[in-house]
Parts: structure tokens; C-alpha cells; sequence
């Protein structure tokens, strides 16, 4: 059994996303070695909560540290503004803090954020070196920026002009790259990005999933389409209101109602585009809810709509979990590793055409029930085969063991 550093930032097990994922990578990792886990000061009430209240044997395996750089270096951080610079800022410091205590491990693992441009420095330990996964969120397409908000588009500039930089410029990263032992790739974009001809690397989603169990059979009066996250452009909601509302023009005699978890800056748009559409009495947003409470609401899905631009999405594998069949788009996110079997995965040629592709998506899963329970099996299927979280213990575990 090795001993295992991670510095993982964001770990909340009372989340979901990143800060969810960093909990159970934890976790899957003490399923084989000893792990010294990094994280920030902000996390610790919620970790000793959890751990105190849900007792597991597991724990043995598990050392919380937790690490803040200092007051005068982090007062002008506000919530998530200015979080990526912290986050840069606090990888430097790490390092001091791992030497100053004196910790002894067999190799470094640089855990979390999952982003392919910020560079780490646990290579300097001189300790074998995992980076990953990590990944980005491609630029959203020239066909969907029409309906950016100004905001957005700046911001979605600069994030790609910094970007570019720490890919193209970084002496830290191309160190970091360099000095990587292996690098877990989150899509198949990261090893182009990063040209990754010459290192060990892997290309698997990071996302998973628990098991909140699922029902194999069930009576369905009423189609339930479901989509959550955040309410923000990169989302994709204003694709799933017009989809749906085409699903449901071409579809008059199918008994369907959207349901939107989440909350957001986009939430008044949605609601104007949804009344204008006229879907406005068959849609329902709820604000966010407990995790506990949205995974009761995804049992009951009947098909899972996600035309998000991001890289990821947890959510897709939660659905898979429940044997919902996925509907999303053809990029390096989900449309990687969502099959025809268990999902429709939709091209991003133009506007109206993706429109048009998703409504027609959500037609084709609800016309011949035996087709769609088919889906659902397979996807179930899906999940228990490469999206349940012992999946990525294993692969962890594969990663450690070929160092």
C-alpha cells in the first residue's frame, strides 16, 4: 500500500461538481492506499461534519490537511471572483507548506481544479508526478454566440486569450507538463491542446457517479424531460426550451412537461423566451434544491436534455445512473461518451439545425416504448460499466500501479 499526496482545492461532500468530485476521488483512492489529501481551510467544517456522520472504515486510509495562503494574500477574494488566480496562487504555496511539515508519500498527485492550462508545482517534490484529470471547456461555436449576452462574449475573450497564453507561453506548464509521470486526460481535446505525443497519458471522462439506485420498469403517463445547472449561456437552456417547444408543436398528442433544476444571471431570459415560445405552462423551474431531492426528481426523468457547451457534466452521468437516456451535443464533452444505444447526440452545424436535431431527439425516445426501455437498460448498463465512482477508483489504481 503506497501513501498517496492529493492536493485536491475544492472538496465539499455536501456538493455536487468539483467539489463532489474531489471528495470521491478521495475516496476512491484510500480504497487502496494510504492518502494525504490537500485541501482549503473553507472545506474543513463540511468534511468533518460528513465524516462524523456517515462512519466508514474507509476513513482510515484518509488524512485531511488544510491550507490557506495568509491573510494579507487572500482578502480580495470574494466567493468565486478572482478564484482561478487564488487557485494559481495557492499551488505555489502548497509546496512550501508539504515541505515545511515534512509529509511522507510515494507520489504526488495534483488532483483538482480539472483544467489543462493552470500549471502545478507538485513536480518540484521530486516524487513520482499524476496530473489530472484535466481538461477545459472548448470555446463555445460561432453559431451559438448570437445569443451570448455582451458579458459573456468579453469574458468568454479573455478566458480564451488566457488560455492561449499558459498554453502557448507557460514556461510553469510546459514544466508541468513535462515533469508529469502520467497525466489523466478528462476528453480527447486536452491531448491536442497540450500535444501530448511524447508523455503517458490517458483519455477518460472524470465524471461518475454514486449509486441512488433506479427503477427498471416503471408506468409513465407523462413524458418528464429534464435538464439542470447552472442558468448560464454555456448551458445550452435556451436549446432546450426551443427544442422542447418544437418537440411539442410537431408532438400535440404526447402529455410532456419540462422540468429546469437551477439557478442563475439567465433565469429571467429563460423565462421570457419560454412565454414567448408559448411552453410557459408546461415548463418548471425549481431553484436549486438538495442533491438528495434533484436525484429523486432524475429517478422520475424520462429522458435527460443537455445541450451544454462545456467539457463535462456530472449530471449526465447521474442520469445515466437512473437509466435515463441522455439528449446532448456533438462536442468534447458529453458528446464523447454518450452511445446511440443509451442516447442521441446532436451536431452543432447551425442554430436552428441543432434546434431542430434536438426536438427531433426527444420525439425519437418517446414514440416506441420498447425501444426506449431498451435505452434505459443500456444505460443503466453505461453507468454501472464506466460512470460508477469505483470505476474511477480503478482506473486510479491502474495509474499508480504502472508509475
Amino acid at each position: 500500500m503506497k501513501t498517496i499526496l492529493a492536493t485536491t482545492y475544492a472538496v465539499n461532500p455536501y456538493k455536487g461538481s468539483e467539489d463532489a468530485m474531489g471528495w470521491n476521488f478521495v475516496c476512491q483512492i484510500a480504497r487502496f492506499h494510504k492518502v494525504i489529501a490537500i485541501t482549503r481551510e473553507n472545506n474543513r467544517e463540511h468534511i468533518e461534519k460528513f465524516m462524523d456522520a456517515h462512519q466508514d472504515k474507509l476513513y482510515d486510509n484518509i488524512q485531511f490537511m488544510y491550507y490557506d495562503l495568509p491573510k494579507y494574500l487572500r482578502w480580495w477574494k470574494r466567493g468565486t471572483w478572482g478564484a482561478m488566480l487564488y487557485f494559481l496562487m495557492w499551488q505555489k504555496g502548497v509546496i512550501r507548506f508539504i515541505k515545511r511539515k515534512q509529509m511522507d508519500f510515494d507520489i504526488a498527485h495534483h488532483l483538482n481544479f480539472h483544467n489543462d492550462w493552470s500549471p502545478s508545482y507538485l513536480w518540484q517534490l521530486s516524487k513520482p508526478f499524476v496530473w489530472g484529470p484535466i481538461g477545459h471547456h472548448p470555446s463555445i461555436p460561432a453559431a451559438f454566440r448570437s445569443t451570448m449576452p455582451l458579458a459573456n462574449k468579453l469574458k468568454g475573450l479573455l478566458t480564451n486569450l488566457i488560455k492561449r497564453y499558459f498554453w502557448n507561453w507557460s514556461k510553469a506548464l510546459e514544466q508541468t507538463k513535462k515533469h508529469a509521470d502520467y497525466i489523466w486526460c478528462m476528453n480527447n481535446s486536452v491531448q491536442e491542446v497540450l500535444d501530448l505525443t511524447e508523455n503517458n497519458y490517458l483519455v477518460c471522462p472524470s465524471v461518475a457517479t454514486q449509486d441512488y439506485g433506479w427503477l427498471p420498469e416503471r408506468e409513465e403517463t407523462t413524458f418528464q424531460v429534464l435538464s439542470a445547472g447552472r442558468l448560464v449561456h454555456m448551458k445550452g437552456f435556451d436549446l432546450t426550451l426551443r427544442a422542447f417547444a418544437k418537440f411539442v408543436s410537431k408532438n400535440p398528442q404526447v402529455n410532456t412537461v419540462l422540468t429546469i433544476v437551477g439557478d442563475g444571471p439567465e433565469k429571467n431570459r429563460l423565462v421570457e423566451l419560454a412565454d414567448s415560445l408559448g411552453i410557459a405552462s408546461q415548463l418548471n423551474i425549481i431553484d436549486w434544491i438538495p442533491r438528495a431531492e434533484l436525484m429523486m426528481i432524475m429517478k422520475q426523468a424520462s429522458v435527460f436534455l443537455f445541450p451544454s457547451h462545456e467539457g463535462a457534466g456530472m449530471v449526465v452521468a447521474e442520469a445515466l445512473s437512473f437509466g435515463v437516456p441522455v439528449i446532448t451535443l456533438d462536442n468534447c464533452g458529453p458528446g464523447q461518451f454518450i452511445a446511440p444505444a443509451y442516447g442521441v447526440v446532436v451536431g452543432t452545424a447551425t442554430y436552428q439545425g441543432t434546434v431542430d436535431r434536438l426536438a427531433e431527439g426527444l420525439a425519437d425516445t418517446c414514440k416506441d416504448k420498447k425501444k426506449y426501455q431498451a435505452m434505459r437498460v443500456a444505460a443503466r448498463k453505461a453507468f454501472e460499466e464506466k460512470f460508477a465512482w469505483d470505476r474511477r477508483g480503478e482506473t486510479l489504481q491502474a495509474v499508480y500501479s504502472n508509475l
